[in-house]
């Protein structure tokens, strides 16, 4: 790290969790975030000022003027302009350091050749089609994966270790697609919710990559903000999952 750099993360770095060898891992590391709406923009916005050393990012929209509600990361100049430029833009003016890379939408073999190449995968979509192959290839590939949603007054978030061979995966917690299918463009959401569950996505990618801490592995955390209430539901594997039950053995191999 130059002199710039040590000032820029210097309270990061000033935590003993973190120290000089943390910030110098963040630096070094490479996320994968699908999505730059509501809850990719504070992820995405916080991983670049933490100091992640390569952003990979996702997103076949384009800037619509009824998102800058809640995607902080765009803003009313770049209404119609693709959501992943608008997302570079807003990043590197953040943090030059970070390497942004802009994606268009991955699919198949594109997909699960990001999600190798990712030291852990954030899932800031808004669709279960999306969520549901993000998380196949995130078990294929045996890649951590930062689950997020938020609608209404409502979120939640949780960690799905997909490298380690105990940990359910996405699937083992929603089986059906019906279970998923409600959108904010359909139900709405109050502007600050996504801003929450976004910034605790960023607070376990970044525990993940310090090894720090206990991350949200088996656990679901949910928010209920018309109450301001959290919850803690405990996940299992599923042993009969369609997706993760056949890739236990070789997570453990490796």
């Amino acid at each position: 790290m130059n002199d710039n750099q040590l000032l820029r993360y210097s309270r990061q770095i000033m935590l003993p969790s973190v120290d000089f060898e943390g910030q110098q891992a963040l630096l070094n590391a490479r996320v994968l975030v699908i999505g730059l709406g509501g809850l990719g923009s504070p992820v995405t916005m916080y991983l670049a000022a933490a100091g992640i050393g390569t952003l990979a990012i996702s997103d076949h929209d384009v800037v619509d003027l009824s998102n800058l509600q809640r995607q902080i990361i765009h803003n009313t100049t770049r209404i119609s302009m693709k959501k992943t430029q608008s997302a570079a833009e807003t990043l590197a003016a953040l943090n030059p350091d970070t390497q942004i890379i802009a994606l268009n939408r991955l699919s198949g073999t594109e997909l699960r050749q990001q999600v190798d190449l990712a030291d852990v995968v954030v899932d800031a979509s808004d669709n279960f089609t999306t969520r549901f192959a993000l998380n196949e290839a995130c078990v294929s590939q045996a890649t951590p994966l930062v689950s997020g949603a938020a609608i209404r007054m409502e979120g939640q978030v949780s960690v799905f270790r997909n490298d380690q061979p105990d940990s359910p995966c996405y699937r083992c917690l929603y089986r059906d697609e019906a279970e998923v299918a409600e959108t904010c463009s359909e139900n709405g959401v109050l502007a600050p919710i996504v801003g929450i569950i976004g910034s605790i996505q960023a607070t376990e990618t970044l525990k993940i990559l310090l090894n720090i801490g206990q991350d949200l592995k088996g656990r679901l955390l949910v928010l209920d903000g018309a109450q301001m209430e959290w919850r803690t539901l405990k996940l299992k594997k599923d042993a009969s999952c369609p997706v993760c039950a056949n890739h236990t053995a070789n997570i453990a191999a490796i």
